[in-house]
């Protein structure tokens, strides 16, 4: 038995066959400081209500798995310390051993598949890091993308990551990527990449239609939409290059690795751009909550 717990809010909505947009917590513990954290995440759960869908912040909290949060939970893990960052391999152990930790891309994927959400909005997800040819860091984002039924709404995977080797891999692994409203990839804090997207679609119920028809043909998992972060708050990708390069120099340096070279990363972009990326990056999610909202009304339709 799954220790599981539904906020009133997302229980209410299970009742009524509402619709449900699961939102990961890793941007509240891992991704920006108390009290801005908290602060977003109420912005990003109502942007998501004013589509017309239920939030579910996801989170285990002492061993349970929350499928969205009271405010006062919300409020307590924005101050947390020492709060695990969730993935695969490890979410399992968490509530085992009565631990806390936010979820990431790949935790929130498989804890909405347990509370039968289909939509999920992050920031932007995981990949293939530079310089994997070396050190094989591959975030399980991909693998999840590849096996559990959730779409996924991003601005793309992160841009700190080596991108066309992420999309390669996604192909390989028959995972949809969908572009909304253009025909090149974002990058994150960029709206355009110079990769061309492999598909578009320009409205959320065409989104909704094709993982719906994923499950009517049983094929294993869910999709990327990429969708481009508002052109009024991006960062250009020319202006960041130089940037995310002088920040992976220093992690090298440092011997930053594994769950830590994320963090450390966008931490030090946030200095170097002098708070930019962050206020990009409430934009991004914001953007990202209100299109997954669309697609998730979309479907119980």
């Amino acid at each position: 038995m799954i220790p599981m717990s539904y906020s009133a809010e997302v229980a209410n909505a299970r009742a009524s066959g509402g619709a449900i947009v699961a939102l990961e917590s890793t941007i509240i513990t891992h991704g920006m400081p108390f009290p801005q954290n908290v602060e977003t995440a109420r912005l990003v759960e109502d942007d998501v209500r004013a589509a017309g869908a239920t939030p579910a912040t996801i989170a285990v909290l002492d061993g349970t798995l929350h499928i969205g949060l009271e405010p006062n939970q919300l409020d307590a893990l924005g101050q947390a310390r020492g709060v695990a960052k969730l993935s695969r391999a490890d979410i399992a152990a968490c509530i085992a051993t009565g631990e806390t930790g936010a979820t990431t891309v790949a935790a929130t994927m498989i804890a909405a598949h347990l509370a039968d959400i289909h939509v999920f909005a992050t920031g932007g997800i995981g990949g293939v890091h530079r310089g994997a040819e070396h050190s094989f860091d591959i975030s399980a984002d991909l693998q999840e993308l590849a096996q559990t039924p959730v779409t996924v709404v991003g601005a793309g995977a992160k841009a700190i990551l080596d991108l066309p080797k992420t999309f390669e891999v996604l192909e390989t692994l028959g995972v949809p990527v969908i572009a909304y409203g253009q025909d090149m990839l974002p990058a994150f804090w960029s709206a355009q990449s110079d990769l061309r997207a492999p598909l578009r679609m320009d409205s959320p119920a065409a989104i909704a239609r094709a993982q719906q028809m994923r499950t009517a043909m049983g094929l294993k998992g869910g999709q990327l939409v990429a969708n481009p972060i508002p052109r009024d708050a991006e960062i250009p990708a020319d202006v960041l290059a130089p940037i995310i390069a002088q920040a992976l120099s220093e992690a090298d340096a440092k011997g930053i690795t594994a769950k830590q070279v994320t963090p450390f990363l966008l931490g030090r972009i946030f200095e170097l751009t002098a708070g930019q990326s962050l206020v990009a990056n409430i934009a991004l999610v914001r953007n990202n909550a209100r299109l997954a909202a669309q697609i998730a009304v979309a479907m119980q339709k």
